[in-house]
Parts: C-alpha cells; sequence; structure tokens
C-alpha cells in the first residue's frame, strides 16, 4: 500500500504505478517547501498537509470529470487559496535511469554559492549541483520528495547542434539512481531532448511553491547528498 509520497516516485521510477481507478490519493508533503498534485494513468495523487477531507470536498465541487478534477484549474485555485501557495504551470513528469560510463561533455562545475543559476536553482531544490559547458548549463539537485531532479539551459547561440540532449544524457551519467524532470509540454524542443536521451513520460505534475526566503533554500549538498557518482 502507498504511503508516502516517495513510495509512489520511486514506484513510478520502476515503472509501477497507482491503479487506474479513477481515484486520487492524498498523501502528506515530503517536506514544507513543496505541494502539489501528481496525475497518472486515471489516479492521481495530492501531496498536502491539508486536512484529506478538505481536499476531497473540494474536488468533489469541481464540475468536470472526476479523473480530470486534480489538474483543474478549478480545484488548483482552491488549494492555492487555502495554502497561500503558488503555481506557474502543469508539466509533463518524465524519469530516466542511471546510466553507464563518463558524460563526453567538457563540465566546469560552478561552485559560487551567489552564482544567478545556483540561487535561482536553491529556491527550488535542496544539495544543487550546476555545471556549465560550450553555451549550456545543467543543474541537479533533489526536488519534489526528495528525488533527483534535472535542468537544462541552452544559449541561442548553441541551439541546433544537439547540446540540449547532451546535456540531459550527462545527467543519467552523473547519477546513481533514477533522474527526474519537469517539462513544459507547451516546450516541443525541450521534451524532444529529453525523450532523445532516453527519458520516459511517466505523468503530470502541478507543483504548489510558497514563499521561500531571498537567499534560497538550504546549502548546496555534497555529491553524496545530490546523488551524484564522482
Amino acid at each position: 500500500m502507498v504511503e508516502t509520497l516517495r513510495d509512489v516516485l520511486d514506484a513510478a521510477a520502476r515503472g509501477v504505478f497507482p491503479p487506474a481507478d479513477g481515484r486520487t490519493t492524498v498523501v502528506p508533503q515530503h517536506c514544507p517547501r513543496d505541494a502539489g498534485v501528481l496525475a497518472f494513468t486515471a489516479h492521481s495523487v495530492v501531496f498536502t498537509d491539508e486536512d484529506p477531507g478538505w481536499v476531497r470536498g473540494a474536488l468533489a465541487a469541481v464540475d468536470c470529470d472526476p479523473l480530470a478534477a486534480p489538474l483543474n484549474p478549478l480545484f488548483l485555485a482552491s488549494l492555492m487559496a487555502r495554502t497561500g501557495r503558488g503555481a506557474e504551470t502543469v508539466d509533463a513528469l518524465l524519469v530516466g535511469a542511471p546510466l553507464p560510463g563518463r558524460p563526453p561533455l567538457a563540465l566546469r562545475e560552478i561552485e559560487d554559492a551567489g552564482h544567478p543559476r545556483v540561487r535561482y536553482a536553491r529556491r527550488r531544490r535542496d544539495a544543487v549541483r550546476v555545471w556549465t559547458a560550450d553555451g549550456g548549463v545543467l543543474v541537479m539537485g533533489r526536488g519534489v520528495g526528495g528525488r533527483l531532479e534535472v535542468s537544462v539551459e541552452v544559449d541561442d547561440g548553441a541551439r541546433h547542434r544537439g547540446l540540449g540532449r547532451a546535456l540531459v544524457t550527462a545527467a543519467r551519467q552523473l547519477a546513481a539512481e533514477p533522474v527526474w524532470a519537469q517539462v513544459s509540454p507547451g516546450n516541443a524542443r525541450s521534451m524532444r531532448a529529453f525523450q532523445a536521451a532516453g527519458y520516459r513520460a511517466v505523468g503530470a505534475e502541478a507543483l504548489l511553491l510558497g514563499r521561500v526566503p531571498a537567499g534560497g533554500g538550504p546549502a548546496a549538498g555534497s555529491a553524496e547528498d545530490a546523488g551524484v557518482a564522482e
């Protein structure tokens, strides 16, 4: 029986999903920072510290197909109002297994905690590590449910030569565990890069974030903390 958000994520990484029974499971938040909704095939998971009875009542109040209710804007707006949180978009959720070998890219790690990319990432993740390549940035850290997450950024002048795909492949080679990515469905370029690098879509996610200090979250962690093999 699923008991925690991490149970759900670890199972999904193995290709084992909640039953496609049209129901919604409510589980506690893994940490105070992150709340939200995961949607799989015909089953959703709301992760929040709010009263499960309130969650189910708010879902029932949404006039739509019950399968769609957890990601319906009316329910998300109710959950944001209830928790005082905000949201940006509903993302596609992808995962890739670790790969053997070392990245062929010449990656240079940024260790400056004041670097803009490091500061931004630390508002959303713990144990953050950031690398630069020729025209690209690779970010890895602990996000929702303590999972290892990756994001990349490619400069305009470095596009159309496979750098994004190489960076997200490098993340799988650096990792010692499954690597997760949240990608806006409208960002077709990123979706193609992740899928070409072997990441598979497992569901959708609406992440609700609270206010954080201007300096970001906890300090960047060690390689072991981040799940990155040296």
